[in-house]
């Protein structure tokens, strides 16, 4: 039977509202995303879970693979997002339970204050900086400079430690 025509699947996910957290077990990790077996849920007649969490929505943090995240077995609550009609799956994310490093790293923060850093990545348009184990953030290539730069490499490299980077945080620390 495929997941479209199970009548048990269908009034789980129903009853399911954005925002409510599920509880399950980890039943498969696969590179697109990782299958939960919810407490609560039916079984799939198709996948081994009727949840599933994408690899964006497993951590705040870029990650590789799921399994750098989680593995088979590990039990694990997460906040509903949707249901996938096509699929019969309740789009799940364990990144959601954990605090926003951005939101964080914003309320400690002030507006134009001046940070330091290391340099992550060159990038036509700039450069990333590392600023903390959790946050990176982009300097544009027309901030790398008082004069006009055309490339980032003519004024910083890989892991340089530039004196001072200033960050333009595009919110206050109140909103």
């Amino acid at each position: 039977m495929a997941a479209t025509e199970n009548p048990e699947l269908w009034a789980f996910l129903k009853t399911l509202r954005a925002g409510e957290m599920l509880s399950g077990q980890i039943s498969s990790v696969e590179r697109f995303g990782v299958f939960v077996a919810l407490d609560d849920g039916p079984e799939h007649p198709v996948f081994p879970g009727v949840g599933f969490i994408t690899i964006p929505e497993l951590s705040w943090r870029h990650v590789e693979t799921a399994s750098d995240v989680v593995q088979v077995g590990r039990r694990v609550t997460c906040e509903f997002l949707q249901f996938d009609t096509t699929n019969g799956e309740a789009r799940l994310s364990l990144r959601a339970t954990q605090p926003d490093p951005f939101q964080m790293f914003a309320d400690i923060t002030a507006v134009g204050q001046t940070l330091q850093g290391r340099v992550t990545k060159l990038v036509p348009f700039g450069v990333f900086v590392r600023l903390t184990d959790d946050i990176e953030g982009l300097v544009h290539l027309q901030e790398l400079s008082w004069t006009p730069v055309e490339d980032p490499e003519t004024v910083v490299r890989v892991g340089d430690k530039p004196r001072q980077l200033w960050i333009d945080l595009c919110r206050s620390r109140n909103n």
